[in-house]
């Protein structure tokens, strides 16, 4: 589950993030809330609230935007009975009355996964053909194929009921999944000089270090396919890697220093 469905889709989020600061603070931890609206080499972020901080090295784990499409009623049905990931809601959803949106491969390919839930799985292509050879596929695995355009969804006492056609019948679901693109929230990054790989993503090491000094890395800024606990192994190996980093940096400083006052 990504972050952005953990928030929508928990009523303990607040809790959970209320813990972890607490935790955060017990060993010591200044927490200032705020956003960071610029971040300069140096390194110096400024806040929306006006202050600044200055910091020796720093992690981005700003994580990205699900990017899905634009039908009336998808947007706020995320998270909820509008999903993305069959790993982390397909069981939750088994055996019901299951849809996927899209038709390109990748859609194609979602169905096929969905369908491993449920006997259920209509694939709404919204006017877009899929190929011969993938019709085989999903006939082959019971898929059903609409091809109608979507106007929107159907919701009723706040719960997904359907997905209404341009002509109006509604088809009757309770989950829709969708593929969204995902997008990097890395302005802050590409600010200060960080490069994208071929996949328009921040390069970086295994351990998380940017092409820029002392800057770093972890989670979905860099990485697509981290989950909630794929991102916090992230963010605890690039810790470990800025925390050596800063060893080695004040090591240098005091063998410089002791070079320094060293009887000639």
């Amino acid at each position: 589950m990504s972050k952005s469905e953990l928030r929508a889709a928990s009523p303990r989020y607040a809790e959970l993030l209320a813990l972890g600061r607490k935790e955060v603070i017990g060993y010591g931890g200044d927490i200032i809330s705020g956003t960071v609206t610029t971040l300069t080499r140096g390194f110096r972020a400024t806040l929306d609230t006006g202050t600044a901080v200055l910091a020796r090295r720093v992690l981005v784990t700003t994580g990205l935007r699900d990017q899905i499409p634009d039908i009336p009623g998808l947007a706020e049905r995320w998270g909820r009975d509008v999903l993305h990931c069959p790993y982390c809601h397909g069981y939750e959803v088994r055996d019901q009355a299951l849809g996927v949106l899209g038709g390109d491969q990748d859609a194609v390919a979602h169905a096929l996964l969905i369908r491993q839930w449920s006997n259920d799985v209509i694939l709404f292509t919204n006017n877009q053909a899929p190929t011969p050879e993938q019709h085989e596929m999903l006939d082959a695995r019971g898929v059903v194929v609409e091809p109608r355009p979507i106007r929107r969804m159907s919701v009723e006492a706040d719960a997904l009921r359907g997905v209404e056609l341009e002509d109006g019948h509604v088809v009757s679901r309770s989950a829709l999944f969708v593929r969204p693109t995902f997008a990097p929230n890395d302005a802050l990054l590409r600010a200060v000089g960080c490069e994208r790989d071929e996949r328009g993503w921040t390069l970086h090491d295994p351990d998380g270090a940017t092409g820029v000094a002392g800057l770093y890395v972890a989670g979905n800024a860099s990485d697509p396919r981290a989950q909630v606990i794929t991102a916090a192994g992230q963010g605890s190996a690039t810790a470990i890697a800025i925390n050596n980093d800063l060893v080695a940096d004040d090591t240098r400083v005091a063998v410089a220093r002791l070079r320094h006052h060293r009887p000639r």
